[in-house]
């Protein structure tokens, strides 16, 4: 079974999230695609005025809606504590027996794997597919991908993504800007609970 996983904080799903997955699907054949929200993020704080983890997770639900395959996982919630992507991989290594998995993650995230915690568990546990938003990011990719398969053998496919560039931080700043850029869905349910503004 090929298994597909994109973590992040989903504070909240927007519509590059919907599409950065949607197109790693689609090129990469998954079986299953878990999208899975953070407890806490290693590399940031949540913002003041953040969803919940509950809410995070909920809007996350609307979005694997949209995506064939996809569904929520609420385990890094239930874990609690920061949320390591090594941690989540074994469990889902443990879990999934003979499966194979692809880490999700944008190329900003691949420039930077070796600072993260075990990466050398990362690369051994699952497939990088790394969202390209044009040639340059190939380029850059490319260049990385050679440095870790040298250094742990890692896996790296590149999945060719046309920008759809959106931060959650823009969403969250602006009530109309949030309508635009995140599924109709989701914005129902950021109007019913008063999120972010």
């Amino acid at each position: 079974m090929r298994i597909g996983i994109m973590g992040g904080t989903f504070n909240p799903p927007h519509n590059g999230h919907v599409h950065a997955a949607q197109q790693a699907a689609q090129a990469l054949g998954f079986d299953r695609l878990l999208l899975i929200p953070d407890n806490l993020p290693p590399h940031k704080t949540l913002p003041k005025g953040s969803a919940t983890g509950e809410q995070r997770l909920e809007m996350t639900r609307r979005m694997a809606r949209l995506i064939p395959g996809a569904e929520a996982s609420d385990m890094e919630l239930r874990r609690g504590g920061r949320s390591y992507t090594a941690e989540t991989l074994r469990r889902l290594t443990a879990d999934n027996p003979g499966s194979t998995l692809y880490f999700i993650m944008g190329t900003d995230m691949l420039l930077t794997l070796d600072k993260w915690r075990e990466p050398e568990v990362i690369c051994r546990l699952a497939t990088l597919a790394v969202i390209a938003r044009d040639e340059a990011d190939r380029t850059a990719i490319a260049h990385k991908a050679a440095w870790l398969q040298d250094k742990w053998q890692a896996r790296v496919e590149i999945v060719d993504c046309p920008a759809l560039t959106i931060s959650s931080t823009e969403v969250r700043a602006d009530r109309q800007r949030c309508r635009d850029m995140v599924p109709a869905e989701i914005f129902a349910y950021i109007e019913q609970q008063k999120l972010y503004f």
